[in-house]
């Protein structure tokens, strides 16, 4: 059995995977890590997954091309409704706070997001998205590859984090295993919460005797372990966090919160993956999309509000992806079907705003889709090689043009 799929077996067992070193004795006594410097070993990304396939032609709005308002007679949203960028492009209306922080220059939008031979299933193009291999199927995920590259300390437990109920594929890789949590209250063992599993549980931990064997036996008591001890004192290491900013009371609301107090506690963390949605709107798309998009606004502006409090928005930069955009008609229901390419943002104190890439023309259509402008595996390798000052080799297969939002 290869380790890293018995480890996301574990997990759902375990509610947490736990690297397999003696983890916390040294990250407990240094729970801030004084071996960061302040450039790029410094730097946190944060992933956020608009899961289901976010409408891309509703978020940023081409309001200045007609064919727009033919493919759209009842979902185009009006130009005087549009937070305009210009006299082409704006932000849906729901996006307020996202917009100002775009006029404020920290929110790059990247157009036309996209892959070659572009998949419309949920869990392929997911895949692909997370793996950043539209070719072939692979077992690890970009970000799990570069943490396996970033020479990080075998001892800390917290080089990066998952903010969801399982661990998504896009964080695992071959050396640094990744907690998944939920959230913080209830982050711990399953099998605490039942006396008995508990008893069988601590026995492996003292080294009983067991009604069978296996040469798995040894690696699940140390996960065990480990991921015991890591839901009783994460707590403990973000304790000391306060914040006065306002997050709104949604799932995507609470993963921020706690991702700012990851960030601010300092413990070495390089990624944290957050999720939301779910975008797949079929029918009935403007309620559920402006809900989600606005909720995605507030959140993110709260988070870089409490980031800029303590001094981390500049450290700290965000990262968002969908599987796939919709098609450019909307359908019979009121909704969109799935598409193809759709715009990214960036978010950050450290990167430098704008729009980058050019709008899919909708004239020129891959059978009702959006033909891509932009691989993203282009803002991949900008993140890795000028976010994080490591080279793409190893994480990325083949060279990518990087973008010029971040220095």
């Amino acid at each position: 059995m290869k380790r890293t799929r018995f480890l996301i077996g574990a997990v759902a067992g375990l509610s947490v995977a736990a690297n397999l070193d003696n983890l916390f004795g040294r990250a407990l006594a240094q729970p801030i890590l004084p071996g960061l410097p302040g450039g790029a070993d410094d730097r946190v990304l944060v992933v956020i997954n608009m899961q289901g396939g976010n409408d891309g032609l509703n978020t940023i709005v081409p309001h200045g091309m007609p064919q727009y308002y033919k493919y759209r007679p009842t979902l185009g949203i009006a130009p005087g409704d549009v937070l305009q960028i210009d006299k082409q492009l704006g932000f849906n209306p729901a996006m307020t706070s996202l917009k100002g922080m775009f006029d404020a220059g920290n929110v790059a939008v990247v157009q036309g997001a996209g892959y070659p031979g572009p998949d419309h299933s949920h869990f392929r193009s997911t895949e692909i998205w997370q793996t950043a291999e539209p070719e072939h199927y692979e077992s690890t995920g970009w970000v799990g590859r570069f943490l396996d590259s970033a020479d990080l300390p075998k001892d800390n437990l917290f080089n990066a984090v998952a903010l969801s109920p399982v661990l998504p594929e896009v964080m695992i890789g071959r050396r640094v295993d990744v907690p998944a949590i939920a959230a913080l209250q209830g982050f711990g063992l399953s099998s605490d919460r039942n006396a008995t599993e508990r008893g069988v549980f601590a026995s492996i931990d003292r080294g009983g005797s067991m009604p069978f064997s296996s040469p798995y036996l040894a690696t699940v008591a140390t996960i065990e372990d480990h991921a015991q001890r890591g839901s009783q004192e994460l707590p403990k290491l973000i304790a000391g966090y306060k914040t006065d900013a306002s997050y709104p009371a949604t799932p995507l609301g609470r993963s921020l919160a706690l991702a700012a107090q990851i960030v601010g506690s300092r413990l070495g963390t390089r990624v944290i993956y957050v999720q939301h949605g779910s975008f797949d709107t079929h029918a009935a798309q403007k309620g559920t999309q402006d809900r989600l998009l606005r909720e995605f606004s507030d959140a993110l502006k709260a988070f870089y509000d409490d980031l800029a409090a303590h001094g981390n928005d500049k450290r700290t930069l965000t990262l968002t992806f969908s599987e796939f955009g919709r098609r450019v008609a909307e359908n019979a229901s009121r909704g969109t079907d799935h598409g193809e390419a759709a715009p990214l943002f960036l978010v950050g104190g450290g990167l430098k705003g704008g729009v980058y890439g050019s709008h899919p023309s909708l004239d020129d259509l891959d059978n009702g889709d959006v033909k891509y402008t932009v691989d993203f595996r282009s803002v991949y390798a900008t993140v890795i090689e000028k976010w994080f000052a490591r080279p793409t080799a190893g994480v990325l297969a083949g060279s990518f043009p990087t973008l010029t939002m971040l220095a």
